[in-house]
């Protein structure tokens, strides 16, 4: 009896599927990411939410391409051509509108939230070195400074009220500028205070910044910091990553 109950164990069940000797294992289905078209309608629902003249701001712009291309080809005989021409390009500038404003309200929804800042240099374009973490923060009151590395030199960025930030600012320029004499340190400020810099024009300011060092330097820089290991853990409240924008909503993908 032991070895009939043995036997009956070891057999495979006679719902499961046989497979071949050399049949290849079935794959699994893989999550199907949403269509462009979906996505670009699910970001013309998130910006009509933070700006709901963004409707008649895209139909404008359709209409005013549409009328220009149809202006010209009926100047030159041929306003079929025109509209044919026309259409396309205004499509495209409603999207190029879209995209726009998308970014405007990623940012919007982030405002104010700790760990924006890094968030918002997380948009930068290839050159720059950032760390999601702050490399200064106050657990009280969650001011927090950031650090991207790129051609310019070293940028800090800091999150909070100027005056109770500043001490912060203050000892990470200190401590840099002792490891890093020849480098420029640049501070900027996040917010829409007096001498701030919005979050959605983080980027583009940083982009304006004079070039100072190679693209080799620049990776020396940053192994040069990380290998200090003066990484700081996030204190609660500061997670870069839920406030991070959505990349593909800030571009209209």
């Amino acid at each position: 009896m032991a070895n009939s109950s043995d036997s009956s164990n070891s057999t495979p069940s006679a719902d499961a599927p046989k497979r071949g000797l050399f049949q290849r294992k079935p794959k699994e289905a893989k999550a199907k990411k949403p269509s462009q078209l979906k996505q670009i309608a699910e970001v013309f629902k998130m910006t009509r939410r933070n700006d709901p003249q963004v409707v008649w701001i895209m139909v404008l712009a359709f209409l005013a391409v549409v009328a220009v291309a149809f202006l010209i080809g009926f100047l030159l005989e041929n306003w079929v051509t025109g509209l044919i021409i026309g259409i396309p390009l205004g499509l495209l500038a409603a999207v190029f509108i879209l995209s726009r404003r998308a970014e405007k309200a990623a940012f919007a929804q982030i405002e104010n939230q700790p760990g924006a800042s890094g968030a918002a240099l997380g948009t930068l374009r290839r050159g720059w070195v950032t760390q999601d973490q702050p490399v200064a923060v106050n657990p009280r009151t969650q001011d927090a400074v950031f650090m991207a590395i790129g051609r310019p030199g070293v940028v800090l960025v800091s999150e909070g009220p100027t005056h109770r930030v500043k001490p912060l600012v203050d000892a990470e320029r200190k401590r840099l500028a002792r490891i890093l004499p020849n480098v420029t340190i640049h501070v900027l400020e996040a917010g829409r205070g007096e001498g701030q810099v919005p979050l959605n024009k983080l980027a583009k300011t940083m982009g304006k910044l004079k070039n100072e060092l190679t693209k080799v330097e620049v990776n020396a820089v940053s192994k040069r910091i990380n290998s200090l290991g003066n990484r700081l853990p996030i204190p609660k409240g500061i997670d870069p990553y839920k406030a991070r924008p959505d990349r593909k909503a800030a571009r209209g993908r």
